[in-house]
C-alpha cells in the first residue's frame, strides 16, 4: 500500500511518501516559517525530487490533531484539497500517537505524548508497546502529574511539550521520568504514514476527503475569549 502523508500540527512541518512498510521519501522543515507558505511547496519538492505521483498513492494520511489550531487547520485543509483533486480517500491519525510511534518497541516504558496547549495545559495520551492506554485529552500539567503518579515503571515524555512537562514534573518523579531527545520527540509525516498503514492493515477504514475533520479537543482561544466575555455580560445583566 502506498500512502502520502502530511504533518504540521506543531511548529514543524513534513510531507512523506511511504510504500508498504518503507518510507520512500520525506521532506521535513523546522525553519519557523508559516506552514501556509511552506507546506505545499514542500509537497511539490518531495514529489519532484522523489519521482512520486499523488495519483499512485492509495490513501492520503494526515495528523488531524490535537496541536496548534492553525497548524492542524492548515494540514487538514491542504490534505483535503489534494485528496479531493486526486479522488483519494483520507486517513486521519492522532498527532499524539504519531509522536509516540518511534517508541512502540519500548515495552518496559510507558510513553506519554504531550503537545503544548499553552497556559500550562497540554494535549496528552499514553501508550505502551505501541498500544494506546488513554484517549487524547486536554489537561493541566498539574492534573497530568497527578495521573502519572499511578503509572508504574519508567515514563518517557515525547512530543513538543516534553521539555515543558519534564521541567515541571521531574522534581516529583526523579529518574523515573525520561525525556525523549529533540530529534526523536516531534510528530513526522513518515511516522503518520507508517501508523496509517498499520491501522488500515488492521481493518480500520479511510474516509472521503469531504468528511475529514480536524481534532482540536478544545475551542480556539478567540472562541474561548468570546464565550468568557458573553458569560460575563450575561452575569451583569
Amino acid at each position: 500500500m502506498k500512502i502520502f502523508a502530511l504533518e504540521c500540527s506543531g511548529a514543524q512541518a513534513s510531507a512523506a511518501f511511504a510504500d508498504g512498510r518503507r518510507v520512500a521519501g520525506e521532506f521535513y522543515l523546522a525553519s519557523g516559517q508559516k506552514h501556509s507558505r511552506t507546506l505545499l511547496p514542500m509537497v511539490e519538492a518531495l514529489l519532484k525530487t522523489g519521482g512520486f505521483s499523488l495519483a499512485d498513492a492509495d490513501v492520503f494520511a494526515v495528523c488531524a490533531g490535537p496541536g496548534s489550531f492553525t497548524g492542524v487547520r492548515i494540514g487538514v485543509a491542504a490534505l483535503k484539497g489534494l485528496a479531493d483533486a486526486a479522488d483519494k480517500p483520507c486517513f486521519p491519525v492522532s498527532a499524539l500517537e504519531t509522536a509516540a510511534y518511534p517508541f512502540a518497541d519500548r515495552t518496559a516504558e510507558t510513553v506519554c505524548a504531550v503537545m503544548d496547549a499553552r497556559c500550562r495545559q497540554v494535549y496528552t495520551a499514553r501508550f505502551r508497546a505501541g498500544e494506546r492506554l488513554t484517549p487524547d485529552e486536554a489537561l493541566t500539567i498539574d492534573t497530568l502529574g497527578e495521573q502519572l503518579q499511578s503509572v508504574e515503571g519508567p515514563i518517557r515524555l515525547t512530543g513538543d511539550g516534553a521539555a515543558l512537562v519534564f521541567e515541571a514534573l521531574s522534581p516529583a518523579f526523579g529518574s523515573r521520568l525520561l525525556c525523549a531527545a529533540p530529534a526523536e520527540r516531534y510528530p513526522r509525516a513518515a511516522f503518520a504514514a507508517l501508523l496509517a498503514e498499520e491501522k488500515l492493515a488492521r481493518g480500520e477504514t479511510p474516509v472521503p476527503a469531504g468528511k475529514l475533520m480536524p481534532v482540536y479537543l478544545r475551542l480556539p482561544q478567540a472562541e474561548r475569549e468570546l464565550q468568557k466575555k458573553t458569560k460575563q455580560k450575561e452575569q451583569t445583566v
